[in-house]
C-alpha cells in the first residue's frame, strides 16, 4: 500500500491526503481519550470501526434531507472519504436538556429539560481550552460574520431536528451535541 501524507491527526481520527484534488481520507482510530476524559494512549478495541459506521449512518441522513456534510463515502471498516473544507474556528453545541458544563456553569440539576434549544459557541483552541464566546466575540474578531451566524444556528437547529428524531426513535433523549461548520 502506498504511504500517505499525514494531514492532521486528534484524539479520535487520523486526516490524509485524498486521493483527488479536495479530498481527505479520515480515518477512525481506537483511542480512549475523549475532551472530557482523556485516556491517551488507551484503545478500546473496535471504536474506530464503530465511530467510522455511526459517522456514514448520521452523515448520510443528514444528507438526505438537504444538510450538506463533508462526508462522501465510507471507504472500508475504518475510513471514509470526505471532502476538504475551510474550517470556521467556531463549535456550534446545541443543548436540549441540562447536562454537563450548563448544569456546572448555572446549577440545573442534569437532566432537566431546557425551555428551548440553546445554541452555544466554543472558540476552537486547544491551548486557551476551546472558550466560549459570544456573537459579539465572533464578529468583532473576524472568525464569522453575522450572515454566517445565521445560517449556522438554522443548519445547527436542523442538525439538532434530525438527532433528536432519530435518538427518539431508538428512546434515547439527545441531551446535546457539537458540530464544527467549514
Amino acid at each position: 500500500m502506498a504511504r500517505r501524507k499525514k494531514i492532521y491527526e486528534g484524539k479520535a481520527k487520523i486526516l490524509y491526503e485524498g486521493p483527488e484534488p479536495g479530498t481527505l481520507v479520515q480515518y477512525f482510530k481506537d483511542d480512549g481519550g475523549t475532551i472530557s476524559t482523556p485516556k491517551p494512549g488507551q484503545a478500546i478495541e473496535g471504536k474506530g470501526v464503530l465511530n467510522n459506521r455511526l459517522s456514514e449512518f448520521f452523515m448520510s441522513g443528514l444528507n438526505a434531507i438537504g444538510v450538506p456534510t463533508h462526508f462522501i463515502r465510507r471507504l472500508n471498516m475504518r475510513e471514509q472519504l470526505v471532502r476538504m473544507v475551510e474550517i470556521i474556528p467556531i463549535e456550534v453545541v446545541v443543548r436540549n436538556f441540562a447536562a454537563g458544563p450548563i448544569s456546572t456553569r448555572l446549577g440545573i440539576p442534569e437532566g432537566t429539560p431546557l425551555p428551548r434549544p440553546i445554541v452555544e459557541y466554543y472558540y476552537k483552541d486547544e491551548k486557551l481550552g476551546d472558550p466560549m464566546v459570544a456573537e459579539e466575540h465572533i464578529i468583532a474578531f473576524g472568525w464569522a460574520g453575522q450572515q454566517d451566524l445565521d445560517d449556522m444556528v438554522a443548519l445547527a437547529l436542523r442538525v439538532n431536528d434530525f438527532l433528536s428524531g432519530v435518538m427518539m426513535g431508538v428512546g434515547i433523549r439527545l441531551a446535546d451535541f457539537r458540530i464544527e461548520i467549514g
